[in-house]
């Protein structure tokens, strides 16, 4: 999943890597209880990938960081999704991808499919 999700960032275009700075990548097996309760999943299989942070949209030069943002891929909602879809792996890797990065820009969810076909 590391080595599909590093292929996936490399092919998103360079204007949006950049900007990204101090983001952290993390894939986890599955989401945690507290992040389940807070987004009222009915299943862990639910969420194939969260971002945690301030988007650029909604930071102020005044506020006080407390750590870097980060995007989460759960491995397992992923695979299973992969396996009852039928899509190709990287696709839904790179999707993912894509949708949580642009939570970090703040963009609309028809900016991040523009932005999805032109990874492609």
């Amino acid at each position: 999943m590391e080595i599909i999700a590093a292929a996936a960032f490399e092919r998103i275009p360079q204007e949006l890597r950049e900007p990204l700075g101090n983001i952290l990548f993390r894939i986890e097996e599955f989401p945690d209880e507290e992040t389940e309760a807070e987004m009222e999943l009915e299943s862990p299989f639910d969420l194939l990938g969260l971002y945690r942070g301030v988007s650029l949209t909604r930071q102020s030069l005044f506020d006080v960081r407390t750590g870097p943002d980060v995007i989460f891929l759960y491995r397992r909602p992923i695979l299973d999704y992969w396996c009852e879809t039928g899509q190709d792996l990287v696709i839904v890797v790179r999707h993912v991808l894509i949708h949580e990065i642009g939570h970090h820009f703040g963009f609309s969810d028809e900016d991040m499919e523009r932005i999805e076909k032109d990874a492609g």
